[in-house]
């Protein structure tokens, strides 16, 4: 049954998904409110780590340094990252990013490679090798998950520990409506991966905060320095975002006209109405935030 939430109906899968909603480290001692699916949600952190939302205390999870919490009853746990257990590599939390666009749009500007070249020029790509390449990409029944794989993209500088430009191969794993993970090709290591998570937090429909975090193998590059590369990459990111229209990501057949570059996106979209997780979508609730001047 769908929830009525401050005249907005929420359905089922949006209600019941865990949402990562703040790094532990930075809740203050008094806590602090935040929103989640137009409500607000105030928490604490420390070993007693709470959310209420109203007279509501909200179940919680702590994982990857983050509080998770959820308005509804999950069937699943929080997505397990086995790479995050591996004590040898790097856990870089990038901070959180407001972005004015629906949390849906953010999810799925993260698995389009066709803008490298020219929104990350001489950093994910380059003019000159503009192309991308025929990919699989498919919904894993058995768990769930969206999954595009030979993901292959010539790159200036892939990571921080990058010393030239390399032929990067990706592979994206979408675990739920909200949260994304990039494997992709480790300068430092021939046989492992680097793997990059987004975790996003839909404030209101045309709303969010975006957690990127980090599990890398790099042993020379400073916290701040691999903070600031992949912030530069986002804030890139994020002038794109907020002047797509609509904020909202059209669910709608033809309304906007894929490519073959798009086939995570189409497995993506055709996933949520499946799911019938139409939050921050066009046959979701109305966009009602409105941008302001700074």
């Amino acid at each position: 049954m769908a929830t009525e939430t401050d005249g907005s109906v929420l359905d089922p899968a949006t209600l019941d998904q865990w949402y990562c909603i703040q790094n532990l480290a930075e809740i203050p001692p008094s806590g602090l409110t935040t929103r989640l699916l137009g409500q607000d949600i105030f928490i604490t952190g420390g070993a007693a780590a709470m959310a209420r939302c109203g007279d509501r205390e909200l179940p919680v999870r702590l994982r990857y340094g983050y509080l998770w919490v959820t308005l509804g009853a999950p069937n699943t746990d929080v997505p397990h990252i086995s790479e995050a257990d591996e004590l040898d590599r790097r856990y870089v939390p990038c901070g959180a990013v407001k972005v004015k666009s629906s949390a849906p749009r953010v999810i799925e500007n993260f698995l389009d490679m066709a803008h490298f070249p020219f929104v990350h020029t001489d950093i994910l790509g380059s003019e000159e090798h503009s192309e991308v390449e025929t990919y699989k990409c498919e919904i894993r029944r058995d768990v769930d998950e969206v999954w595009a794989t030979d993901c292959v993209f010539t790159q200036p500088q892939a990571a921080k520990s990058a010393s030239g430009a390399i032929r990067t191969d990706y592979i994206y794993r979408i675990t739920t409506p909200f949260t994304v993970l990039l494997y992709k090709t480790c300068p430092m290591s021939e046989t492992r991966w680097d793997v990059i998570c987004l975790f996003v937090q839909p404030m209101e429909p045309g709303l969010c905060r975006a957690h990127p975090v980090m599990f890398l193998l790099d042993e020379t590059s400073t916290d701040a320095d691999l903070i600031g590369f992949q912030q530069v990459i986002f804030l890139q990111d994020r002038i794109i975002l907020e002047n797509q229209r609509p904020r909202l990501l059209p669910l709608e057949p033809r309304f906007e006209t894929p490519t073959r570059a798009d086939a995570s996106s189409i497995a993506y979209r055709r996933w949520l109405k499946e799911k019938g997780c139409v939050y921050g979508t066009t046959l979701g609730p109305a966009d009602t935030f409105t941008v302001t001047a700074a």
